[in-house]
């Protein structure tokens, strides 16, 4: 069957279709919700805390801070767990630490075996009682890509870390991962619609190929769930979501960011909570 014959058959198919609801009696949509369960089992836990990120890709927004604010707003609404107020760790100096302390550690055993360095808790992030000069090996600047960001990678498998932070806010689940939050920019052909109007002045609009130059974001998180009592990551899910603006249009990288964690955030919810489809079904009389 060509595919010409294919699309009249279909059309055939949709006519009768029509034809036999209006011939019936009548028939009524209702409105249906279809539950889409968890995609994990939370209810070992009954706090929930989003402890902090390693983030990089621009400076114009801080995607730790800013994550870490909008997940726990969403969770504290549609989230049966109690989400804890805590001080947002400062992921990528610890991993940078913890980082350091293993090379110092490489480069001094002669034995071929690493003692074990002291494990970086949420203290580090406490007011401490007299102001320390910045630490130079401060990394937000330099994680520009992924392959930045795998560098401080192992800190998500350090169990013993994530165990005594656990330890110390009661064992919760804990959310942490990575946002690479990262400008992007794009030349080249798009489609667009223009209106044009005949000479008796009816409009219509026509798709017409454009050539553009175009600014705008990726968006690249990546959410790790670990268990506070084990230290264990449970789970993983990462996210791509990009948009690109006509370079003659000015949008504030914040709200590209937070127009594009809105397209994340019902896949992020549906990992801990059930959600919910609203769609119609049609009866016959």
């Amino acid at each position: 069957m060509t595919a010409r014959s294919a699309a009249a058959a279909t059309s055939s198919l949709v006519l009768v279709c029509s034809l036999a609801l209006a011939g019936c009696a009548g028939f009524y949509e209702i409105p249906i919700e279809t539950p889409i369960q968890p995609k994990m089992d939370v209810t070992a836990f009954q706090r929930v805390l989003v402890a902090g990120f390693i983030s990089g890709g621009s400076d114009d927004v801080d995607a730790n801070l800013e994550t870490v604010r909008l997940l726990r707003s969403q969770l504290r609404s549609k989230s049966p767990l109690r989400v804890i107020e805590a001080e947002v760790l400062p992921l990528a100096e610890i991993a940078a630490v913890e980082s350091a302390d293993d090379a110092r550690t490489i480069t001094t055993t002669s034995t071929g075996v690493m003692p074990v360095g002291p494990i970086p808790t949420a203290d580090m992030v406490k007011p401490a009682g007299e102001p320390k000069p910045a630490d130079p090996r401060r990394p937000e600047s330099s994680i520009r890509n992924e392959k930045d960001l795998a560098k401080y990678d192992k800190i998500f498998a350090d169990a013993a870390y994530w165990k005594k932070l656990g330890e110390e806010y009661q064992t919760p689940l804990i959310v942490t991962g990575t946002v690479l939050f990262t400008p992007h920019q794009a030349n080249g052909f798009v489609m667009q619609n223009r209106e044009v109007y005949d000479s008796f002045g009816r409009r219509s609009v026509i798709p017409v190929r454009t050539y553009m130059e175009r600014k705008g974001f990726i968006l690249q998180p990546r959410f790790v769930f670990i268990d506070g009592r084990t230290g264990a990551v449970v789970y993983s899910e990462t996210f791509h979501e990009e948009i690109l603006y006509p370079n003659n249009q000015s949008v504030p990288a914040l709200s590209t960011y937070f127009e594009l964690m809105d397209r994340i955030m019902p896949s992020f919810l549906s990992t801990l909570s059930a959600q919910k489809i609203r769609g119609t079904r049609v009866l016959l009389k």
